[in-house]
């Protein structure tokens, strides 16, 4: 089969899985099955593609043009087979974990969910794929549309007050925002494509760089950069594989990914570089790192405090974009993966004592180590990762993420990590240790509770392992990023 072939094939088979998940929703074990089956053959599907852009492919087609500059069509570079792999990867684990934790749970419409969710991933691989911003718009708008169900699917007033949020911002930002940031950039270049070098340079005036970047900036309303971050907290009413699939494997990513994708390919990081035009980018991001980790360690519900976890590590991706340098491009780069693998772990450790121990609050996992010691050790692990302590995947992206702010001699920005590393140990560590360490309140409270269902446990353990196994082999992966084309072609 082709690449062109494999390309479409990674997209369809996720697009194609809720129809036979509807034919079939009546018979749970087949229906799981097959949100299994489609995960691994999706994975396979950009495994294969990924071993083709490593050996230098890079597939395209085009499906139609709409308009002069405006083309549906599909093109494949390192960057966008990163965000493939991680999001088509991590929806292997993240099903098993959901059919342990809705039928643990014993969530209604699970049906429903399973295909919402496979809708999710195809928008989350076209995103990925897409060869042009009009193209990314679209799959954007999908990933959006398809997990409102997602985050309102308990139905509770509170639930759908969180999903009307969550819709509200994302949708109001990107038409406000990213359609208009989308058309003023075809409007001046006459098209949406995805260059290397970027588009822009020499078609606008550098004062007005700025502006069309603080369109896109806040646009992209899954990136979660303030003061457009209330929808990413707003959302955690959603079961937790949910969350998973918000902060790890999709949503998330999808916004962050389209800001690396945005500065490399349409503004270019020589021209934000030359023009200055991300300085104020930068401070901001900053302080959505330091904001969003402060408001953390007030937060006891534990998904209230991961999601703001979430906010200031996000902002460490657009930080890496800001600073207009092939070394934070990297480091920007290399945060998806190692904060996806280290966030997945986390949020499926929350879902695993609520399946267990029907417990929310931090001030109630007293003593629950001890019960669930499996759990709490993972956790462990992917909080380190988070705070980027060695061994351990996340310090490498941090690690990197400051060389670039001492390239641009930024040494602000280095504090300002190194203070984010600070908090995050103050808002993650006490969790784990509180449940090892402390007693329950409540005597025997804690008596019947046990560790959560395999299929909840196996993925766990899976991302835990992951945090470890991206420390040792990020040479790989760091060798991988230096092939994002940072220069136009036609410049060594």
């Amino acid at each position: 089969m082709s690449n062109e072939n494999l390309l479409l094939l990674a997209i369809a088979i996720p697009a194609l899985t809720p129809f036979l998940l509807a034919l079939f929703g009546k018979r749970p074990d087949l229906r799981d099955a097959i949100s299994v089956a489609a995960s691994i053959a999706t994975f396979a599907a950009v495994l294969h593609l990924l071993l083709a852009v490593i050996d230098g492919a890079r597939p395209a087609i085009s499906i139609i043009e709409v308009m002069p500059g405006l083309v549906l069509g599909f093109e494949i570079e390192p960057l966008g087979m990163l965000f493939a792999t991680v999001a088509s990867g991590l929806w292997i684990p993240t099903s098993l974990y959901s059919i342990g934790y809705m039928r643990g749970a014993h969530e209604k419409k699970q049906t429903r969910f399973a295909i919402c969710f496979a809708i999710a991933i195809a928008a989350a691989v076209g995103i990925a794929f897409s060869g042009n911003l009009f193209t990314l718009f679209i799959f954007y708008e999908v990933l959006t549309i398809s997990t409102y169900p997602l985050v309102a699917h308990k139905e509770t007033p509170e639930a759908k007050k969180g999903a009307r949020t969550y819709l509200a911002i994302l949708m109001t930002t990107s038409i406000l925002f990213l359609l208009v940031a989308l058309i003023w950039t075809w409007n001046i270049t006459g098209t949406t494509e995805f260059r290397a070098g970027g588009i822009l340079e020499g078609n606008i005036d550098p004062a007005q760089v700025p502006f069309l970047l603080a369109l896109f900036a806040f646009g992209i309303g899954k990136a979660a950069l303030m003061p457009f971050h209330r929808w990413l907290p707003a959302a955690m009413v959603a079961p937790t594989p949910v969350s998973a699939l918000l902060h790890a494997v999709a949503v998330v990513k999808a916004g962050v990914f389209t800001m690396l994708k945005v500065g490399t390919y349409i503004f270019g990081v020589g021209f934000l570089s030359k023009t200055g035009a991300a300085d104020w980018l930068m401070w901001l991001a900053a302080a959505s790192i330091l904001i969003a980790s402060i408001i953390a360690i007030t937060k006891d519900d534990l998904k209230a405090r991961l999601a703001y976890s979430t906010v200031s590590q996000l902002s460490y991706i657009t930080l890496g974009v800001a600073l207009a340098t092939q070394m934070g491009v990297v480091g920007g780069a290399m945060h998806i993966a190692t904060h996806a693998m280290g966030k997945i772990a986390l949020f499926m450790c929350a879902g695993a004592i609520y399946v267990a121990a029907h417990k929310t609050k931090i001030s109630q996992l007293d003593g629950l180590g001890r019960k669930m010691p499996i759990t709490f050790f993972c956790f462990t692990i992917a909080a380190l990762s988070i705070i980027g302590l060695p061994p351990f995947g996340g310090a490498w992206s941090k690690w990197y993420l400051m060389i670039a702010a001492a390239e641009t001699s930024h040494l602000i920005i280095i504090g300002v990590l190194m203070v984010s590393s600070l908090l995050n140990v103050a808002y993650l560590l006490p969790i784990p240790a509180r449940a090892f360490f402390l007693k329950s309140k409540d005597d025997g409270a804690n008596d019947k509770i046990e560790e959560a269902p395999l299929f909840c446990l196996l993925p766990i353990c899976f991302a835990a392992l992951g945090c470890v196994v991206l420390f040792f082999t990020i040479g790989a992966l760091y060798e991988y990023l230096l092939s994002i084309p940072i220069l136009p072609e036609s410049q060594p």
